[in-house]
């Protein structure tokens, strides 16, 4: 079922890895011209836009964009007590987990008067997308609103598909997780044409512009978010989910089958990679992996993101070689079935997962981890949705008199050299009484 890539007897560079990789480049590729599309349409033509794009892309008419809060409460009243338990639980360790995202402001003294202060300023209002299609996602509703509050943020949008059995409303249980954590301002709108909406706002719906939008989705909702980047700030594009699994020969085949599959059933386009330095382990995983995925509840799905480009069995000679290709692929969620896992050496994942008891499902339910992780690569160098996504560092420099003359020259200098001397004539003018000579000016430089 999967493919297989062979690098073993090859020594490859850091570039030669990175063309190695499984990637499905065309879906992604045809994702951002029509996001980018829909956004325009919807910038454009506003709640016309998001009602002809609910009917075409989820079957959904004449329904409430905006929630209305009879809504939510009618969802949280009947969200089944297990459920909204595990709901709480989670709220819980992510809450907690987040709180130490929140940098301490700090005051640097770089002299005598000279002061810099460090703080981290909350953005006002956000919007947070929660998918809804081929799966539920109550889950996602806390990944994003928890951090979010934690920041504090003042003001909090979310969104998330119609759901055609719903008679056009928002899935119940997304809407009991919102209502839940005191979310009140929630649009049934879904795909690219949420994220437009968010970041340009729709006037007749009330639905004022958000200054970031985070939240995970698939290839169409990743291209939306670099499509209105730059009018808002967006968290890394959590586009459809990937897996990496580096096993050696003490990994279970079973373990390692059902956790590539249980990513896969995500979505046809989600990807599955195992990195192995064991043929025989290869062998028993590609052996266990065809009866499960064929008996899962999802069978047609799985199958598709385990056949496609993006998936694959690539088998390397040594644990280095397999380190050096999973900092090449820099997946969204890595596993480690290894003897010695050695963590620290995988610098490149939105989140790492060490040993056989900390599976990728426990960090999308209840590790305490953030689930809205980067994909495509871009775990390279962008980071996971946390409470650091909501808030902006902000300098506040003060500096009395006598610390400005400490360094009152070296500026002017520095002005000089950039040929940009109205900068030091800004300093120079401060101190033009003690130039002049004039009564207590030399004591005050």
């Amino acid at each position: 079922m999967l493919r297989t890539i062979d690098l073993r007897g090859r020594t490859l560079s850091p570039a030669e890895l990175l063309a190695t990789v499984p990637r499905a480049v065309a879906a992604r590729e045809e994702a951002l011209a029509i996001a980018a599309h829909i956004v325009d349409d919807v910038a454009t033509r506003g709640e016309a836009a998001l009602r002809e794009q609910a009917e075409r892309f989820d079957g959904a008419t004449g329904h409430d964009i905006r929630v209305p809060a009879a809504h939510l409460d009618e969802a949280l009243d009947a969200l089944d007590p297990a459920v909204r338990a595990a709901l709480e639980q989670a709220i819980e360790r992510v809450r907690e987990a987040s709180a130490a995202q929140v940098p301490a402001p700090s005051v640097t003294e770089l002299g005598p008067g000279a002061r810099v202060e460090q703080r981290w300023q909350p953005v006002r209002r956000v919007g947070l997308y929660v998918p809804g299609g081929k799966a539920v996602y109550p889950s996602s509703v806390v990944m994003n609103v928890v951090p979010a509050q934690v920041a504090g943020v003042s003001e909090i949008a979310l969104a998330s598909p119609p759901q055609r059995e719903y008679g056009g409303r928002v899935h119940p249980v997304i809407l009991g997780a919102a209502r839940l954590l005191g979310v009140t301002e929630v649009y049934a709108m879904g795909g690219a044409g949420a994220i437009g909406a968010l970041a340009h706002g729709v006037p007749s719906l009330g639905l004022e512009p958000v200054d970031v939008v985070t939240g995970p989705g698939n290839n169409f909702v990743a291209a939306a978010k670099r499509a209105v980047a730059g009018l808002v700030g967006t968290d890394a594009e959590a586009g459809a989910t990937e897996i990496l699994i580096v096993a050696d020969d003490s990994a279970d085949a079973d373990l390692v089958a059902v956790d590539l599959i249980s990513q896969a059933e995500h979505d046809e386009q989600a990807s599955a990679v195992l990195v192995t330095t064991s043929e025989r382990l290869a062998r028993e995983v590609e052996q266990a992996i065809g009866p499960r995925a064929a008996a899962t509840r999802h069978a047609e799905r799985v199958t598709a993101a385990l056949t496609g480009p993006q998936s694959a069995i690539v088998l390397v000679d040594d644990l280095a070689t397999a380190t050096a290709f999973s900092n090449a692929y820099a997946p969204e969620h890595l596993e480690l079935h290894l003897e010695v896992p050695r963590p620290k050496d995988f610098v490149h994942a939105g989140a790492v997962f060490v040993g056989a008891d900390s599976p990728v499902s426990l960090g999308d339910y209840l590790a305490g981890s953030n689930h809205v992780l980067p994909t495509g690569g871009q775990a390279r160098y962008s980071a996971g949705l946390s409470a650091a996504t909501f808030l902006r560092p902000q300098q506040v420099i003060s500096y009395d008199r006598n610390a400005l003359a400490v360094v009152r020259d070296a500026i002017v200098t520095l002005a000089e050299a950039e040929a940009l001397p109205a900068h030091g004539e800004a300093i120079t003018a401060r101190f033009a009484d003690a130039a002049h000579g004039e009564p207590g000016g030399e004591n005050r430089a």
